[in-house]
């Protein structure tokens, strides 16, 4: 049944990936009207973040934001399959690196890196980011359940030289490229709510106390590794920024927790600026004291 369900859906997918940006973001004005005004996909939960995060605006400028959002998800994920096709120059157009050389410069410094960055902007396009590197770059990601479509986004999501790991590989992965000396650059989203039961740190965000994803730094305090956060901005439709800033050169030295409050408090601030290009749909505050 999962081999049927993809072969009816890839033909579509490919058709898609292969329309010009033009047109591609036509059709995505045609799918943000069934997704927001017909289907309603997951409406709820983003007036509710919506109203956590911005209580002090009104209920019209909270829509306001929410129309903006879901114009940007249906974006997103167009340019997602868009990635089937795309060519590295356009690429390098439409996803770009003003300041490549703060990585290339935390390279060589020889340890490996902890890339931290948010469901903010396109952090699909991300993985693009891989043909610029020196060292083996690998992206976490989380399994999906159909495993033609799981190949499918892992294809995609390889086709700039990404190593894709999920969950379960990622300490595996990690301690046997440190064990045999080898340099590599980790990306992790680290801004989604963690389970209650795992959860061994709280902090504030948008002045709601609700626990933080604190996989990233102890991996990098355990395994000696730099920390960087990546702040991706959208230019304009279709067309992106991403900049790198160094968060620490040596963790093991800063404080336990300190390191994801700083990547959290980041987070936040580029959210403020500009909060249609978050991920709203995910429920981020279902545990908060």
């Amino acid at each position: 049944m999962q081999f049927l369900v993809f072969i009816i859906a890839y033909p579509f997918l490919w058709l898609i990936s292969i329309l010009p940006f033009r047109v591609l973001y036509l059709f995505s004005d045609f799918i943000y009207l069934l997704i927001y005004h017909v289907i309603g996909y997951r409406k709820k939960t983003v007036r509710e973040n919506l109203l956590i995060a911005f209580p002090e605006k009104s209920a019209l400028e909270r829509t306001a934001i929410e129309k903006k959002f879901y114009h940007h998800l249906c974006d997103l994920f167009l340019e997602m399959i868009k990635t089937l096709t795309i060519s590295k120059e356009e690429m390098d157009e439409h996803f770009v690196l003003p300041n490549l050389d703060v990585l290339k410069e935390m390279e060589r410094d020889g340890k490996s890196i902890a890339l931290l960055t948010s469901h903010y902007a396109s952090y699909e396009w991300s993985v693009s980011i891989n043909n610029k590197l020196s060292v083996k770059g690998y992206a976490i990601y989380k399994k999906i359940a159909n495993v033609y479509f799981d190949k499918l986004v892992r294809d995609i999501r390889q086709k700039f030289g990404a190593n894709l790991i999920n969950t379960k590989e990622t300490i595996p992965t990690i301690e046997s490229n440190y064990l045999r000396g080898i340099q590599s650059i980790y990306g992790f989203a680290s801004d989604q709510s963690p389970k209650a039961s795992r959860a061994i740190n709280w902090g504030t965000f948008f002045g709601i106390e609700t626990p933080l994803q604190t996989g990233a730094e102890m991996l990098a305090k355990k395994f000696d590794m730099n920390v960087m956060y990546m702040r991706i901005q959208k230019v304009k439709r279709g067309y992106y920024e991403c900049r790198f800033e160094v968060l620490s050169y040596n963790p093991k030295s800063v404080p336990d927790f300190e390191l994801t409050h700083s990547f959290i408090q980041k987070v936040e601030e580029q959210i403020k600026e500009a909060p249609e290009y978050y991920l709203w749909t995910h429920k981020r505050w279902k545990h908060r004291r």
